[in-house]
């Protein structure tokens, strides 16, 4: 066997000699052309720093890589599933509440690490019927229908615009072909921006005014600078708001790694282990949100490109994370993005709002659910009323006070904790993970 061959198992699936260092290069700029519009729309809709987002969405995949003993072709981008949380603490993109929300991320990280070492020790299985697809289906359509409202605020501004966004997303994603079909939502984007800059929509100044070489990092915005005058209610509230995000994102991640599985035809599952997948990811999210970045997760769209290029070489991957690292360190770039209409924003994310409640009841479909067991019922309704009722109600959040500090669980955070227990304690469970089959997990927050 060639010393070049990459091994995943007992076989090697890849001989880099064959491909050449050109086409090597060229595969990985277009895996990180698949992931970039997904990456950078987030920091786009938060107010997160553009740049930073790259920078670790580039480290974060290579560290990703590192602790999956760089087996696993998986590329690490921005997270939409935690969009509400950024929203919960910095309803207006505010750069100074932005780092509270940042740090409740972190702690979401944490879990990752906590749920990795219980697999562990006790296996898959055992630790996955806590989370069973009629807790996490419920919470994932919250997630989306709590972010609604603010996709209609965007869309009003300009409706015209918006609808370009959302025509050229859908039929990208239902008639496209090969990479069109991947990229809708960078496509999207372009064309709704194209539109509003031909009808004198967008303001340039800032792209003229930023320089092409820059740092992409920047104290102010990083969770250290809390520390120089913290507000400890805020620091408390983010935390509780935010972790409870992680039950669904790390479920996402099973699926994700499921999928990845099942294209390259190797159970990434058992072998590196999803204990380390899992610390991976959770990991790359927690060092992003440090230092001002939004969560990472496992990215459908560069599933989609092996599955296209049929290469499954993780080295190309990486290509594609060096390039990401490459580009955040130009401000041009980052400027060009905060330019974008709100309108644009608002099409694009309408779209994808609707579909993160779409991939809910996916989730519960494709598993099938029971509904005819009334725990099954009143564990759903609970999480949905709780969750979006909470939301949208003049509360906004359940607070109470504990000494000088004033604790607020957001409604996804209630919801998610009263679906938990409840799954724990009702008779009647009737859920069994599947190591060999994961993907009936059915989560996929990618568009």
């Amino acid at each position: 066997m060639s010393k070049d061959s990459v091994v995943i198992g007992d076989e090697p699936i890849y001989d880099a000699r064959k491909l050449g260092t050109p086409k090597m290069l060229i595969l990985g700029i277009q895996h990180m052309f698949a992931m970039f519009g997904a990456t950078v729309l987030v920091p786009a809709l938060t107010g997160l720093s553009v740049s930073t987002t790259l920078l670790f969405a580039g480290l974060g995949t290579l560290l990703f890589h590192f602790l999956a003993k760089g087996k696993v072709p998986a590329f690490l981008g921005s997270s939409f599933a935690f969009l509400a949380a950024y929203w919960a603490i910095a309803p207006n993109g505010e750069a100074e509440l932005l780092p509270y929300a940042c740090l409740g991320v972190f702690c979401s990280g944490i879990l990752y690490l906590i749920l990795a070492a219980f697999i562990k020790a006790f296996g898959t299985s055992k630790v996955m019927r806590f989370f069973p697809p009629i807790v996490t289906g419920p919470i994932i359509i919250a997630i989306g229908l709590n972010l609604s409202q603010s996709a209609i605020d965007n869309c009003a501004v300009n409706w015209g615009i918006a609808l370009v966004a959302i025509a050229v997303v859908i039929v990208c994603n239902i008639w496209g072909k090969g990479m069109i079909k991947i990229i809708p939502i960078i496509l999207g984007v372009i064309a709704s921006y194209a539109v509003a800059a031909l009808f004198g929509q967008v303001d340039f100044t800032a792209v003229k005014e930023a320089a092409w070489i820059g740092f992409p990092i920047y104290w102010d915005r990083t969770v250290f600078a809390i520390f120089e005058n913290p507000d400890t209610s805020l620091i408390v509230n983010s935390i509780i708001t935010i972790m409870p995000i992680a039950l669904a994102t790390m479920v996402e991640h099973i699926g994700d790694i499921s999928a990845i599985s099942s294209t390259v035809g190797h159970n990434f599952i058992k072998d590196p282990g999803l204990h380390r997948t899992l610390c991976g990811d959770g990991m790359a999210t927690m060092i992003a949100s440090l230092f001002g970045g939004p969560a990472n997760t496992t990215y459908g769209e560069n599933t989609g490109v092996l599955t296209l290029s049929k290469v499954y070489d993780p080295r190309v991957i990486r290509l594609a994370a060096y390039f990401a690292v490459l580009f955040s360190f130009c401000p041009k770039i980052s400027a060009i993005i905060s330019c974008m209409p709100a309108a644009t924003m608002g099409g694009v994310s309408l779209v994808l709002y609707g579909m993160i409640s779409a991939v809910g009841v996916r989730n519960i479909v494709e598993t099938k659910v029971d509904f005819t067991l009334s725990r099954n019922v009143i564990i759903a309704a609970l999480i949905l009323v709780l969750s979006i009722g909470i939301n949208y109600s003049t509360l906004g959040a359940i607070s109470f006070t504990v000494g000088t500090a004033t604790i607020s669980f957001s409604g996804l955070a209630v919801g998610s904790l009263v679906g938990i227990i409840l799954n724990a304690v009702f008779p009647g469970k009737d859920y069994v993970f599947d190591e060999e089959k994961p993907d009936e997990t059915g989560v996929n927050f990618e568009v």
